[in-house]
């Protein structure tokens, strides 16, 4: 019985113990204010800024080729060696370089042979070009094809031969006139051995024409050092000695040239001699002064034509439309003298037209492949890689290497459908790299994705970012990118503890005097992570409810504000 008494009393005592500390710690006291305490931060006016950040690789923007000459281009084969020997490689991997330095030299033995056959066909077909049209080659750019043909002077001088008559019919290959300049002449003089002492090259010789008085004057520009042997009834001498005589001697062939003052033709002959001193000479007493004299040589020199002569030849079958010029009239190079039409004329024309410039292009292309050899930067930046060794047997077209430029990278991020919307073509971008700790990069949105792609239930846009970059980059480089989405200035700030949504409209609680609390509308601006402007319903100074009481459990009580969540000692506005 007392044992049931004793543990009735402890019983009693426990409960009557626990009663009073639940009322002491979780009942407010009687001297505590009977309504919630709040905590509270000031509506200030500050600056704020907004953004979206995102990660992603970093890829050059540029980059190009280490390569051979030749290959494909636009339109087809480009000519040039099928293959390329490496001399040498002046680079390794991860070398900075410039434009124009040379990174791998190579050799190619067949390259100097096309380069002369492509010449050789290039210059004969537009030499026969040009001798058909009588214009030079700068001039075949104002060539009309469907006008025909007009066959020009190729030389100034006279036109000799001219037989065509307008509406005449040519062939291909007929010579239609012959254009000669006749202001200068040539001859040929066979002189003896003992003779050949007395010319040399640039020497003047005097020439007797037997049609007209006085003398000639010429020069000597060749002479043929080999004897020819000649019949000697064929070798007509001035002294008329050795007509009839019979057997071969030995004869010296001289060139020589002078000027025309218009009477000396092809055919003519002419006594030719040079000048000598006849020493003078004193005989009883009367003096006879030294003077020249002129030594003849044996035979006759014979003028072989004129110092220049080209022939006009018809290069199509056609008909001469108009004939410009008459026979003996002299013309000056490029002078038009007959005009020639038909389709054969027309359709000849343009092909040779474009065989010429095919094959002019294909010469200027072999010959840049001698300056290509030496494998160039294109542009400033890094080697990527390099595969080429020397002795290496490298194709036509074929690259062994990279270079990229990282002062001009590139990131691909990607942004989720709500921060997308805050994301602007051309906002600014601060990014910084791991593997470059303390720097920021500049950056530059360049591209928005307009269609978003489900990654794991969040739909993700592409944003590609532009990024100013510098040599220790490396493409494939892990970088952060903070996209600047919006800032302003000295706008009405207030937390976002404070901010709650009803009926779809942002609103906060105002504290008033006497502790009294309103709630007001609110129009807001740009948000970040911890306050938002506030365009309209607030005024700088106004006190915004962040918490109170009514929030805590019934054991807690509210020693200072800073103790609810946002109260005026989470600090400022960023």
């Amino acid at each position: 019985m007392n044992q049931r008494v004793l543990v009735l009393i402890i019983i009693f005592a426990v409960v009557f113990g626990g009663g009073i500390y639940a009322y002491r710690h979780l009942v407010p006291g009687s001297d505590e204010t009977s309504g919630p305490l709040y905590a509270t931060e000031l509506v200030i006016r500050g600056d704020i800024s907004v953004g979206v950040d995102a990660t992603g690789p970093l890829d050059p923007a540029e980059g190009g080729g280490i390569q051979a000459p030749g290959g494909y281009g636009p339109t087809g084969p480009i000519p040039g060696p099928s293959s390329y020997v490496i001399e040498e490689v002046l680079v390794k991997e991860s070398d900075p370089v410039i434009p124009g330095q040379v990174l791998v030299r190579l050799s190619a033995l067949e390259l100097q042979e096309q380069i002369k056959v492509a010449r050789e066909k290039y210059e004969a077909d537009l030499l026969s070009l040009t001798k058909m049209l009588g214009v030079s080659p700068d001039q075949l750019g104002t060539v009309q094809p469907g006008r025909g043909i007009t066959l020009r002077a190729p030389i100034s001088g006279r036109v000799t031969g001219l037989s065509i008559r307008e509406g005449q019919e040519l062939k291909q290959g007929q010579i239609v006139a012959r254009v000669v300049d006749d202001s200068r002449f040539v001859l040929l003089a066979k002189l003896v051995p003992l003779e050949l002492n007395d010319v040399a090259i640039g020497k003047h010789v005097l020439l007797k024409f037997s049609q007209f008085d006085g003398f000639s004057d010429a020069v000597v520009t060749q002479i043929n050092p080999d004897p020819v042997p000649e019949d000697s009834s064929t070798l007509l001498d001035i002294t008329g000695l050795s007509e009839g005589v019979q057997g071969y001697q030995f004869v010296y062939y001289v060139t020589l040239e002078g000027a025309n003052g218009g009477l000396i033709r092809p055919g003519m002959l002419a006594q030719a001699g040079v000048t000598y001193t006849i020493p003078g000479s004193t005989s009883g007493g009367v003096t006879v002064p030294a003077r020249e004299g002129i030594q003849f040589f044996r035979y006759y020199a014979k003028v072989e034509s004129y110092a220049s002569e080209e022939q006009v030849l018809s290069g199509v079958d056609a008909i001469a439309t108009k004939v410009y010029v008459h026979d003996m009239q002299k013309v000056k190079a490029g002078d038009a003298l007959v005009a020639l039409t038909g389709e054969d004329a027309q359709q000849r024309l343009s092909l040779m037209l474009e065989q010429v410039r095919k094959e002019e292009t294909a010469l200027r292309q072999l010959t840049s492949q001698v300056d290509s050899l030496d494998i160039k930067a294109t542009m400033e930046g890094i080697v990527a890689n390099i595969t080429a060794k020397p002795g290496q047997v490298v194709q036509a077209g074929e690259w062994f290497g990279n270079v990229f430029n990282t002062s001009n990278m590139r990131m691909w991020v990607q942004v989720d459908d709500i921060d997308v919307l805050s994301v602007q073509q051309g906002a600014p971008v601060e990014v910084t790299v791991d593997a470059v700790p303390g720097k920021i990069f500049v950056g530059t949105v360049e591209y928005v994705g307009m269609m978003g792609k489900d990654e794991s239930g969040v739909t993700q846009f592409q944003v590609t970012i532009k990024v100013e970059g510098g040599p220790e980059l490396r493409p494939g480089m892990q970088a952060n990118a903070h996209i600047d989405a919006g800032s302003a200035t000295a706008v009405l700030l207030v937390p976002l503890e404070a901010i709650f949504e009803e009926d779809g409209q942002a609103k906060v609680e105002v504290l008033l005097p006497n502790d009294i609390t309103k709630v007001v509308p609110v129009e807001l601006g740009l948000m970040n992570d911890r306050f938002a402007e506030v365009k309209s319903g607030l005024a700088e100074g106004d006190l915004v409810i962040t918490g109170s009481t009514a929030d805590l459990l019934p054991s807690q009580t509210i020693k200072s504000d800073s103790l609810l969540p946002g109260g005026s000692g989470s600090g400022g506005p960023k």
